[in-house]
């Protein structure tokens, strides 16, 4: 199918703090990603969207320095570099937040969020890593009743909050949400989202991972399709409709959703014409 591609005038201009080129990886015999390319861009929230199966896990798994890129080329910031390690990806401003979050529920906000960066040597600094913790939730506009409350205690989007701010104590570029909606109320699910509106306005790059349409449309700038491991479209939101998307997803220009929503244009279009004979 053709899928459609951003036009000249909407494709931002300005460096890409990331680019991939070519990448290629395989699991044995099974091709996981074939000729990838992704670009990111200080300011601007890219959905990654495809089926299960599609390769986004993979993908951000090679970003984040859990499985090496069999060929292909990854630049940051002009500089073509290697990721072989999650150690790497945190030097090069790379910051993931995996769907299970990897928070530990007995210790406070201030422990998760400083776990293995503690401030202090023998005797940590507890104060200021309080005064630090409240600084960044501030920034984050996060709604946290106490740096001192158990996670245990928190909700599903105060937990997300956490492991969110957790992942910009290195003071990334990029962040890496895979999935923050999931299994989240409605209520929780808006707090997240205005949370990624904050990583936004605070220049960071923010590849979000998410399978619900509606988050996409509401917080992302561009949409990045993968179907069977390959690029299968590029959209500008705003310039878009949610069926087009899943179009791109399932590889079909015809599926359910398109077919309901002619049914229901057609339905409207019969009112409208018995209206105006009225």
């Amino acid at each position: 199918m053709a899928v459609p591609s951003p036009s000249p005038s909407t494709t931002p201009t300005r460096t890409p703090l990331l680019s991939m080129r070519g990448i290629n990886k395989s699991f044995g015999a099974v091709q996981a990603l074939t000729d990838i390319s992704l670009d990111v861009y200080p300011g601007e929230v890219v959905a990654l969207v495809g089926d299960n199966g599609a390769g986004k896990s993979t993908l951000i798994k090679i970003l984040a320095g859990v499985h090496p890129a069999d060929t292909g080329s990854i630049v940051r910031d002009n500089k073509t570099v290697s990721i072989n390690s999650p150690a790497e990806s945190n030097r090069l401003g790379i910051a993931t937040v995996y769907q299970d979050l990897a928070l530990c529920d007995n210790l406070d906000v201030v422990a998760n969020l400083f776990l293995g960066h503690e401030l202090g040597g023998v005797t940590l600094k507890e104060v200021e890593m309080e005064q630090r913790a409240w600084q960044l939730l501030r920034q984050l506009s996060a709604k946290i009743p106490s740096v001192r409350i158990v996670v245990a205690s928190l909700s599903g989007g105060q937990r997300q909050t956490v492991a969110i701010a957790r992942s910009l104590i290195g003071e990334p570029g990029i962040v890496i949400l895979d999935e923050p909606t999931a299994a989240l109320g409605v209520a929780q699910t808006a707090e997240v989202l205005n949370l990624i509106e904050r990583l936004r306005e605070r220049g960071l790059a923010v590849i979000l991972i998410s399978h619900n349409m509606a988050d996409v449309q509401a917080v992302a700038d561009r949409v990045v399709v993968l179907r069977l491991g390959r690029n299968n479209g590029e959209f500008t939101v705003g310039d878009v409709s949610p069926e087009e998307i899943i179009a791109a997803i399932t590889g079909a220009t015809e599926n359910a959703v398109t077919r309901r929503t002619a049914q229901i244009d057609l339905r409207a279009a019969s009112v409208d014409k018995g209206v105006t004979r009225s």
